[in-house]
This record gives C-alpha cells, structure tokens and sequence, in this order.
C-alpha cells in the first residue's frame, strides 16, 4: 500500500495523473511509486542533501522541486549505474525504472509544466539480457495437475480448475484472482476478464477449462460468503475472493509435491508453460 505522506506532492499528483488520465492499474501505480522513491532516495544522495547512510531509510518527501529541475541525463545515467553496481538491479529492473523516469519528466515538464527541460527525454533502455523462458513441459504439466486433484487436497476442485485456468490460457495472477462468475459465458465457451492496464480481453475456454470450472462450481460454498466476494469466482477457506498470496501458495505447494523446482517455476513461468504448449500442440 502506497503511503502518500512519504511522497513529495509532485510525485503524489504524478501518481493522481497516471490513475485518472493514464489509466494505470494499482499494480502499475505501486511499481511507479517503488521505482521513483528507489531514484528520488538515490538523487538526495547524489546530490549530498543527506547524512544517512542506509539507503533504505533516505527519506525523500522533502526533496523540493527547485532540485528536480537541477536534474540532468548524466544524474540519471548516474542512477541507473547505482542500480547496477550497488542494488546489484537486474536489466529488466532496470529497464523498467527507466520507463517509470521518462513518464514521470514527460508529466513534470509536458502536462504539469513544473520543470523547463526533460532531462529523461533522450533516455535509452537498458539492453536486456538474453533469456530462454522456463516453462514446464506437457509432462510437468500433467503432474502439476495430477497433484492439485490429490485426494488429500480439501480444496482439490478449486485447486484444479486454477492450475488448469494458468496452464491452458497464459492467465495473469491478477487477471484470475479477479475473475467474477458473470465473466463467464458458459454457452459460448469464453470469459471476459481485465488484463494489465486495465484493458479488457477475452479468453477462450477449452473443454478441460470449462469442466474444471463447473467441478468447482458444483462444491463452491453457496452461504457465509463475504458480502464483497459474492461474485469472485474463487474463494478462500475464509470465503472470500482469493488473493493473489494465496494463488501463489497454492501454486508453489503444488511445484513442491510435482518435484519441481520452486526457484525456476512460479505463477508468472506458467503463462510460458501456456503459450509455449499452444504452440507446440497447436490446442488450448
């Protein structure tokens, strides 16, 4: 949760912006928020307007905007290094706090008009390291599934129809633990659901989707449902709409007894799981 007290006002009324016009998420709100604490932290620094040594503990509502102005490319350039030798930051992080500055100097300079110059204007990305995706094979797969249908598993069809929601439609955390029961057009075989930034898209249900969606259904608890989680799909044993903890404690404990890895799998790595297997199948 974002604690606005902490923020100087432009970067609480950048934040205003990015929810209001942008349409940002809360996710992409928090991540704006980390990213440009993590650089106005770096910037009281760099400039010596502090004594603290542990960087965690900078605070930075104080920073004025006469010494945002005073911020030029090479101070920036000077951040992204400080990210990499000291924060030991990977590229992608890096790359992604790059993109979080140059929307912050385009508000500040284009829309707020608190600054002359944007000093990000010619800021470039990071290269990012060459990666493979991990993903899990048809057979990880099968034991992923083989396990959250395990008999000793109390909330085995919920379970089940979740790992089987983010293996056969590349679903985002976000994107299923929101998932509302009139989102679903059982007749059509399809669902609606609200993707990153807040945009609607839909997703087609094979039958494996559609049948662990009515098993669950049939032993959803129907009473002492939190009023506020009467339509959310998925429950907690406290019945209430799952949280995205919760998903991903259910995912990790199901890897753990499929014997794989938990360092190398997660929620995230088993969109590439989905997409990687269309393709290879050519099904989902």
């Amino acid at each position: 949760m974002i604690n606005r007290e902490d923020n100087p006002d432009y970067l609480n009324s950048f934040l205003d912006y990015s929810i209001t016009i942008l349409n940002k998420s809360p996710n992409s709100i928090k991540e704006y928020n980390y990213d440009l604490a993590t650089f106005l932290k770096f910037i009281k620094l760099h400039f010596g307007l502090t004594n603290e040594l542990d960087f965690s503990k900078i605070k930075f509502n104080d920073i004025p905007i006469k010494i945002i102005q005073k911020i030029t490319l090479d101070d920036i350039h000077a951040f992204i290094s400080y990210l990499a030798t000291e924060l030991r930051s990977k590229s992608s992080t890096r790359a992604r706090k790059v993109s979080t500055i140059r929307v912050f100097f385009k508000y500040l300079s284009s829309k707020a008009k608190l600054i002359d110059n944007n000093p990000a204007q010619n800021l470039e990305t990071p290269k990012l390291d060459k990666r493979t995706p991990k993903y899990l094979t048809l057979e990880d797969s099968k034991k992923l599934l083989d396990v959250a249908s395990d008999e000793d598993n109390r909330n085995k069809q919920r379970d089940y129809a979740i790992t089987t929601l983010f293996l056969n439609c590349g679903m985002r955390l976000s994107e299923l633990v929101n998932i509302n029961i009139k989102d679903i057009k059982f007749d059509d075989c399809k669902m609606t659901v609200i993707g990153k930034g807040n945009k609607e898209r839909t997703i087609y249900l094979n039958n494996s989707c559609m049948k662990a969606i009515s098993n669950y259904l049939n032993v959803r608890p129907k009473e002492g449902i939190n009023y506020k989680s009467k339509d959310a799909l998925f429950l907690s044993e406290r019945r209430e709409r799952i949280s995205n903890r919760t998903v991903q404690y259910i995912i990790k404990r199901e890897l753990k007894k499929a014997g794989l890895d938990t360092n190398k799998y997660s929620v995230h790595k088993l969109r590439h799981t989905a997409a990687t297997l269309m393709y290879q199948y050519r099904k989902c």
